[in-house]
């Protein structure tokens, strides 16, 4: 049985996402579209949010998003899955700066197009990943000479 539309204009928006494309991404989005992240946190605006996009995936180039249900009533679109990646510390990307997390969207289809995408996922180990490439970045350089015995 074939999806219903709005389900294929969102699986076709995560197809943009994991090509990491923000001309793309924004091509499926309305002119109005609206971003909410799992703060709470509202973004408004095709243009705003190709920019953000460019900005997530210069922090996050392996960003991608894996669904694995997805259910669509009328206009709404519900996707549980995970979300992954890997935090860019110093312009390469560390084994231990990856991440994972349970993660759902919600996307609201006007026509071809995403008029409301939502993200409803546990931020928790990015931000650990940050704070601790934040940390080292920051430490002080130390001097090999004083750490031998």
């Amino acid at each position: 049985m074939p999806l219903p539309v709005p389900a294929a204009v969102a699986l076709a928006f995560v197809d943009a996402i994991n090509r990491r494309s923000p001309e793309e991404i924004a091509s499926l989005m309305t002119e109005d579209h609206v971003f909410i992240d799992s703060l709470g946190t509202r973004v408004t605006g095709r243009q705003q949010m190709r920019k953000g996009w460019q900005g997530y995936f210069s922090m996050v180039p392996d960003y991608s998003i894996t669904v694995d249900e997805t259910f669509a009533e009328g206009p709404v679109v519900v996707m549980l899955g995970a979300a992954q990646g890997t935090w860019a510390s110093g312009n390469s990307l560390q084994p231990e700066n990856n991440w994972q997390t349970p993660a759902a969207w919600r996307a609201v289809v006007r026509g071809p197009s995403i008029a409301e995408w939502r993200v409803y996922a546990d931020n928790e180990p990015v931000r650990r990943i940050i704070a601790r490439s934040s940390a080292a970045l920051a430490a002080p350089p130390t001097n090999p000479a004083h750490d031998a015995p």
